[in-house]
């Protein structure tokens, strides 16, 4: 199913509470679903500074990339927009700390705040999301899937 999309390049940003027993979601304008804050890469930048872009970009926040959580993809999800383009994406995920900035929203958000994954069991979430939370609290080496 993927073969019939453009690929796209993206990120993920996991930002923890001070506890790191919370992680930072956005709800997004287009379809409702809670997700980490993130995005498409955009030509001329590295993965880290297209994470600090987009995270600034959604949330308001400045922030600094620390590690590589793991890389994603599925050969079966397609990504099809209301404009008809078909994107299939292969997504890095970064753990990312807060430098400066409050939190806000943005033209692509409705809400955001801070969740336990016990409270993801109950939101409705978009794509692989939970598990990248799952594998940036389980800590060790990037995972690729």
């Amino acid at each position: 199913m993927g073969r019939q999309g453009q690929l796209r390049a993206g990120c993920s940003a996991i930002i923890f509470d001070a506890n790191r027993e919370k992680v930072l979601l956005t709800r997004r304008t287009d379809n409702g679903r809670w997700c980490l804050p993130g995005g498409a890469m955009e030509a001329g930048e590295s993965a880290a500074e297209a994470c600090i872009r987009e995270v600034r970009e959604e949330t308001g926040l400045n922030v600094r990339v620390t590690r590589l959580i793991g890389v994603y993809s599925n050969p079966d999800q397609l990504i099809v927009y209301n404009d008809g383009n078909k994107i299939f994406m292969v997504v890095m995920s970064f753990e990312a700390e807060i430098v400066s900035g409050e939190l806000g929203l943005s033209n692509e958000t409705t809400e955001a705040g801070y969740f336990s994954l016990s409270e993801m069991e109950h939101m409705p979430m978009h794509g692989q999301h939970k598990s990248r939370v799952e594998d940036a609290l389980l800590g060790g080496d990037a995972v690729i899937k």
